[in-house]
């Protein structure tokens, strides 16, 4: 599904022939109200960050096929469809640096029906989109939850557009919240768990981590019994086998403003090692802000590891804890008084040591954020200190993007593209 903008965020990237970066891409859709005859294209203009290149310099991708503007206007077979796009490529040795670009492009077609004074139309557009340097060899992995991309998902965004999304800047690894994904839950037709893994291998893309909940408030009159709770667990965890995941977040019903877990996880765990065992998924608890890791919550599931001794129970840490400045654009569906925060979006700023002391029970981590600038600079979350205390320690596990800010349409995706560039950099920085 192409995005309303003539400017496309997937597809912004840098060109790279025979061991050298010759220049960089931009994906554009058609702007006009109906296709056209490649021959009636008449450039594009290019302008990023204020270098300029002529209409007559990039060249056109076009249904698998490449061409100068020269060479485009004297095709007869190719067309330029409106659920198609075109990539431009522009020459430009050394290509872009990483990081936040403003782009602006002027299309250029010859309409016939229009008077010969008129027909060649102008069709300009501005966007700004980010360069995502390769990940770097080894440590740490790169994943991306579907929460970051809530409100677009389903209404401009189809799942599969989030897995390209995923694999355009180059990460590898996807998380999905098992009701929120999955069409059909808690019994998708068979049909699209096929569909499901043909998606997983056209886009390289690794099944993480599956978000699933136990309600235990479900009902009016009564808390879930540890059976019921168990059960559910069980279900989710089958069905996160059938999709290939390696991991659960079961997230469970709280009794506190600390997020203390119902008395019944416990029970609900133990009752579940056998078959997560048999499975081979790990059971990860969330350890989710306004709980720090010095905290009885943590504590408990800590003591539950050293005394099952089970490699299949381990934690979930949720950056957001890392917080040193407070998020004010309030959180969807959250109602608080007298302009008060949610207890979770005040900053928290658990210290780096604290992590470094859990890392060997820490399976995989939720990389929550609101808000990265132009310059790469996050508002909130102090990524180069996470970023180091996790090369240090040697973690080579998930670093799931889950992007929690503000909800305009695509904004989402070009956050997690952002997160991606500042914590690959500092990556590169301090390997």
């Amino acid at each position: 599904m192409l995005e309303r903008s003539i400017i496309q965020g997937r597809g912004f990237k840098n060109v790279e022939e025979n061991g050298r970066i010759t220049g960089f891409q931009v994906v554009l859709r058609n702007p006009n109200y109906r296709g056209t005859a490649a021959s009636l294209l008449d450039g594009v203009e290019v302008t990023v960050d204020g270098e300029h290149w002529d209409s007559h310099v990039p060249l056109w991708t076009l249904q698998g096929q490449t061409h100068t503007l020269d060479s485009l206007k004297a095709t007869t077979d190719v067309r330029w469809q409106l659920d198609e796009y075109a990539t431009i490529t522009v020459p430009k040795p050394g290509g872009l640096s990483a990081g936040v670009h403003t782009i602006e492009v002027t299309i250029y077609l010859r309409r016939p029906y229009f008077p010969p004074a008129v027909s060649r139309s102008a069709f300009p557009a501005s966007a700004q989109a980010t360069i995502v340097p390769s990940v770097p060899t080894g440590g740490i992995r790169h994943a991306v939850s579907t929460y970051s991309y809530s409100g677009d998902i389903y209404t401009s965004m189809s799942l599969e557009d989030v897995m390209a999304d995923i694999a355009d800047m180059g990460a590898t690894g996807i998380e999905i919240l098992g009701e929120g994904n999955i069409p059909g839950y808690p019994t998708p037709d068979p049909a699209w768990i096929d569909h499901w893994h043909a998606m997983l291998e056209r886009y390289s893309l690794t099944p993480t981590n599956y978000g699933s909940w136990i309600d235990t408030a479900m009902w009016h009159d009564r808390d879930l019994t540890e059976d019921e709770g168990a059960a559910q667990l069980q279900l989710d965890l089958r069905l996160a086998s059938q999709l290939g995941f390696s991991s659960i977040r079961p997230k469970f019903g709280v009794t506190s403003f600390q997020l203390d877990p119902h008395p019944i996880w416990e029970g609900v765990v133990e009752r579940s090692l056998d078959l997560a065992q048999e499975l081979d998924i790990v059971i990860c608890p969330e350890i989710h802000s306004p709980t720090p890791i010095k905290h009885p919550v943590t504590q408990g599931y800590i003591d539950f590891i050293e005394r099952t001794g089970s490699k299949h129970f381990k934690l979930l840490v949720d950056t957001g804890i890392f917080q040193t400045a407070a998020v004010d654009d309030g959180h969807e569906g959250i109602e608080v008084e007298d302009g008060k925060r949610p207890a979770f979006l005040e900053p928290l700023a658990v210290p780096m040591a604290d992590l470094a002391g859990i890392l060997p029970h820490v399976h995989f981590i939720q990389a929550k954020f609101f808000e990265i600038d132009e310059n790469l600079h996050d508002l909130h979350v102090p990524w180069e200190d996470i970023v180091t205390t996790l090369q240090d320690a040697g973690w080579e596990g998930w670093l799931s993007s889950e992007y929690e800010g503000r909800r305009e349409p695509y904004r989402g995706r070009e956050q997690v593209r952002r997160q991606h560039a500042l914590v690959r950099q500092l990556q590169a920085k301090h390997g």
